[in-house]
């Protein structure tokens, strides 16, 4: 049984890698073999060679994402809204996850455990949207929220003991949320946040399968 790490090379990404130790393969841009999750062909690679190895993947977690970043930052309203912008947002948060199910998931163990978690945001939440502003990152991450959903009401039919969920890893110390931090805001280390995350993914069952939830275990409005 080993763990898949998707995004090892960022910083939650990495500090799952450290954490669940050796049995641990961790999956980038710049691991063998490579995956870009802007490359179909690449994820389709990595899963085949994920297959051949022989091996079963208890879990999956896709540690990848983009916020800011190439000139672009997150809006302050809508006259901010940049299309090259909501297509970069949609592209890594929503659409390279997707095909990170669409490749992956049948490979989890058909008659045993397993768990998909997909890193999303408290802020692609609909229902706790209270300020507005960062019109593509709140998209984007809604839009993941509804394809993990929709991808574990499939996997359910096919895989009865298999769990795909988002999960909202909180802010953490890392270089997408560096430029957000402010005082009286909560940040913790990835090693911390990854502590704090992984006793809630082993506590997981099947019901839970398709839902929203924050690294304390509490289930997110949609």
């Amino acid at each position: 049984m080993v763990a898949i790490i998707f995004g090892a090379a960022g910083g939650i990404g990495a500090a799952f890698v450290e954490a669940l130790g050796p049995d641990t393969i961790g999956l980038s841009r710049h691991s063998a073999p490579p995956l870009d999750l802007e490359d179909e062909t690449s994820i389709a690679a990595a899963a085949a060679w994920f297959a051949a190895q022989n091996l079963v993947a208890d879990l999956m977690l896709d540690a990848t994402g983009f916020l800011h970043g190439n000139g672009f930052r997150p809006e302050k309203s809508w006259a901010g809204i940049d299309r090259e912008q909501m297509l970069r947002n949609f592209a890594i948060n929503a659409v390279g996850p997707a095909l990170l199910m669409k490749h992956f998931l049948p490979l989890l163990p058909r008659n045993q455990r397993g768990v998909f978690v997909t890193l999303s945001a408290k802020v692609g939440s609909i229902g706790d949207n209270a300020s507005g502003g960062w019109y593509s990152y709140r998209a984007a991450k809604a839009a993941l929220n509804q394809i993990t959903h929709t991808a574990a009401l499939e996997l359910r039919r096919h895989r009865p003991l298999a769990i795909c969920v988002a999960m909202h890893p909180g802010t953490v110390e890392t270089k997408l949320s560096a430029p957000f931090a402010k005082t009286g805001l909560t940040v913790r280390s990835p090693a911390l946040a990854v502590a704090q995350m992984l006793p809630v993914i082993s506590g997981l069952n099947v019901t839970d399968t398709g839902g929203f939830f924050s690294y304390d275990g509490s289930l997110l409005p949609w």
